[in-house]
């Protein structure tokens, strides 16, 4: 995405202070026509008001057709206030629910449908955001690869839906594990990836502890029968300078040790 293009909120929130101005602008309008019809009417007074001595008479007259005309002038004014202020509403509603829209397909576009997290398609935004942030304050950036072990074994022995089930509930002990200036990722089939804000390698190891005793619980709770389910963890330290593929590289080759291992 281009660092000049604008998001779809900042679109909305101009077009919306773009009708605003046109609302003020509509009263602007009301109130000028109110303030020039009560300054020509005091003029008028004014200039027919006889003083007598018992007090000010005043004698206006005005022909039919120019009395008609104010009537229909005012008449008119107002029907195009009226309107225009119920086609500002009216846009305005589209609006909001246009950008709702928006919000929902993009979130959906996202997200994984089976485990409510991220994509891969959203990992190259969500990784430059964290990247350009931990350039911009000189803060460190921990990437975790996670993998499932042996879960090709889970969708023979039980199934292609219990294998599902435990795909959402590993994302969901993930999610947990972290917080939320962190984001989780499904990297593929059965592997995820965690992006840690501020936290280096050392720190990453408590989420990795973390992870490991809800996964715990997770499986003395008896989910899956006479099966535990575990994990492998590469952890990945981000360095200035590194590509996002160079640093997925090393959480994916130090995973794969840990798996071996």
């Amino acid at each position: 995405m281009s660092k000049h293009a604008k998001s779809p909120f900042a679109r909305v929130g101009q077009q919306l202070s773009l009708l605003e101005k046109r609302d003020w602008e509509l009263w602007a309008i009301v109130s000028t026509t109110g303030i020039l019809v009560s300054a020509a009417l005091l003029a008028v007074l004014f200039h027919a008001a006889l003083l007598q001595k018992d007090g000010i008479h005043f004698e206006v007259t005005l022909s039919r057709p120019l009395a008609i005309s104010l009537i229909v002038l005012l008449a008119l004014l107002n029907t195009y206030v009226v309107t225009k202020r119920f086609e500002v509403r009216r846009l305005r509603e589209q609006l909001i629910s246009t950008s709702l829209q928006t919000q929902a397909i993009e979130q959906q576009s996202f997200t994984d449908p089976l485990t409510e997290i991220y994509n891969r398609r959203s990992l190259d935004d969500i990784a430059g955001r964290f990247i350009s942030q931990a350039r911009r304050r000189r803060r460190p950036l921990t990437f975790l690869m996670v993998d499932a072990d042996k879960f090709k074994q889970i969708n023979t022995r039980f199934g292609h839906l219990t294998g599902d089930f435990v795909l959402a509930a590993i994302a969901g002990l993930l999610s947990a594990s972290i917080r939320g200036s962190d984001a989780v990722v499904r990297y593929g089939g059965d592997e995820f990836l965690i992006l840690l804000a501020d936290t280096d390698a050392a720190g990453a190891q408590n989420v990795v502890e973390r992870i490991n005793a809800k996964l715990s619980e997770w499986n003395d709770a008896g989910n899956l029968e006479d099966f535990t389910i575990s994990v492998s963890i590469g952890v990945a330290e981000w360095r200035d300078g590194q590509t996002l593929d160079e640093v997925l590289d090393g959480a994916d080759r130090k995973m794969y040790e840990q798996k071996n291992a």
